[in-house]
């Protein structure tokens, strides 16, 4: 009998370290950081002394963008219906026709840089969304800001623009 009584002993002595332990502490998934939209006055502008791309330039761009957006659809549609682009009478003078022609096509043009601009800014504003906003495609290098409010939509550095821009002309000049 002094076996079972020894194996008795162990197994209350293991029941009691089990029950003495500490209880493990249920480990939860961690919370969701939830972004809380910034906020900035109608009136801010980006300043240098600013980290370069802070959530703040991020806000003030992304609302630049959409703005200019919707001013270039506004017109774009108010050209296309209300403008002289409906303008169906036919002149008997031949003069007429061809300078309300040219009139219409350079306002055709006029209309489609325009749809190539909202593509651009649909594409920055993507950037803006992927971080990449504000950065040069080609480098990797800021932009600047005084360049990104000139033209919210640019893509490169000034020198990689230009780069661009040397080796679009001796494309076109082959």
């Amino acid at each position: 009998m002094p076996k079972t009584s020894k194996a008795k002993k162990k197994t209350s002595k293991i029941k009691s370290k089990i029950k003495n332990k500490p209880k493990s502490k249920v480990i939860s998934k961690p919370k969701e950081i939830v972004k809380v939209p910034i906020k900035i006055s109608k009136n801010y502008i980006p300043k240098d002394n600013e980290k370069y791309m802070c959530e703040k330039h991020k806000v003030f761009f992304k609302i630049k963008l959409q703005d200019w957006k919707k001013e270039l659809v506004k017109a774009n549609n108010e050209a296309l219906y209300n403008g002289s682009m409906d303008d169906n009478s036919i002149s008997a003078d031949i003069v007429d026709q061809a300078s309300s022609y040219t009139d219409k096509n350079v306002e055709m043009k006029a209309i489609n840089r325009q749809i190539k601009l909202i593509s651009e800014i649909d594409k920055a504003l993507i950037r803006i969304k992927d971080d990449t906003y504000g950065y040069c495609l080609d480098t990797a290098e800021p932009i600047g800001l005084k360049r990104l409010m000139a033209r919210p939509v640019a893509k490169y550095t000034i020198a990689a623009q230009e780069k661009h821009e040397k080796n679009e002309k001796v494309h076109a000049d082959d």
